[in-house]
């Protein structure tokens, strides 16, 4: 029976339950210049780092933990390999809201994407029009796949932070129609949105592509899920290629940023700050969509 090799004298151990969470926090010490091996002991997994680094990998290891508790909505899935967010529930909540208000009142005339109206500074309408949708089996198509991908970026990248940027990059996307699309066009619906949240999920895996050797594939493989996705759904007859289009590619950038980024992502505060600025993007624009007398008819 081969003996054990010995523990290189400038290194020591810090234990951890599994393989996974040795290797997460082998990605969280890398990620800040702490370079580390993942070994097994008889009694479980463990990292090893420098002797004079011990104390920084410990203390980023405890931040990281602290930043990374879930809260009640957010639960384990798929053995515990993924975490979903159920707060994305109250996204298709406001879905639902909206779209009982427009039954009722007449949200459409100053809510939707009107390419002439946007050009003439009616702004609002990039945002607005993510609420609205054609009928009840247009909403339900949006609510569904995007609670499904929106809870799975919020597991990822954290609830408030990923909800305002899905929001603009559903926003882009109707900004990119009408600086495309020459002639008078009318649009609404939340897909430009929904598709942000592929672009977002299809990159998560960015910030590996430096620190993991695996880095590169799990990159190439994320983002040719997202691309067979996007074509299965994004590119369907009769739907909206280019704010579908526009949408994806945005999700794909921030989705990008927010993967370099993951730490700061998982922030309490930070979190906060975006959800509170996400609320403020649904209330002025609608605020300057209801507050006008007429506007740009686009019907």
């Amino acid at each position: 029976m081969p003996s054990e090799s010995p523990l290189q004298p400038e290194k020591t151990r810090i234990p951890a339950r599994s393989r996974r969470q040795a290797m997460d926090w082998s990605l969280v010490l890398v990620s800040q210049g702490i370079e580390t091996a993942i070994e097994r002991n008889d009694t479980g997994w463990e990292l090893l780092v420098a002797m004079a680094e011990y104390e920084q990998a410990v203390a980023t290891i405890h931040q990281y933990r602290h930043e990374n508790r879930h809260w009640p909505w957010q639960q384990r899935v798929f053995r515990g390999r993924i975490t979903f967010d159920w707060a994305s529930l109250s996204w298709v909540i406001l879905l639902v809201f909206f779209a009982w208000f427009d039954s009722s009142t007449d949200l459409k005339t100053n809510g939707v994407v009107s390419t002439v109206a946007v050009r003439h500074g009616e702004w609002w309408r990039i945002f607005t029009a993510i609420w609205l949708h054609a009928d009840w089996g247009h909403l339900a198509s949006n609510a569904v796949f995007g609670f499904l991908l929106l809870g799975l970026a919020m597991g990822r990248f954290g609830s408030g932070l990923t909800l305002l940027a899905a929001y603009l990059s559903g926003a882009i996307a109707n900004g990119i129609e009408c600086l495309l699309i020459g002639e008078s066009r009318h649009s609404l619906g939340a897909s430009g949105m929904v598709m942000g949240c592929l672009g977002i999920l299809a990159t998560q895996s960015l910030h590996l592509w430096r620190f993991n050797p695996y880095g590169r594939r799990y990159l190439l493989t994320s983002v040719a899920a997202g691309l067979m996705l996007f074509v299965l759904f994004g590119l369907a007859p009769e739907t909206d290629v280019i704010a579908h289009l526009g949408g994806f590619v945005s999700g794909l950038a921030v989705g990008g940023l927010l993967s370099f980024s993951r730490n700061a992502a998982h922030k309490q505060l930070l979190s906060l700050v975006a959800g509170l600025l996400f609320i403020a993007l649904v209330v002025i624009p609608w605020w300057k969509a209801l507050s006008q007398n007429g506007g740009t008819n686009p019907m």
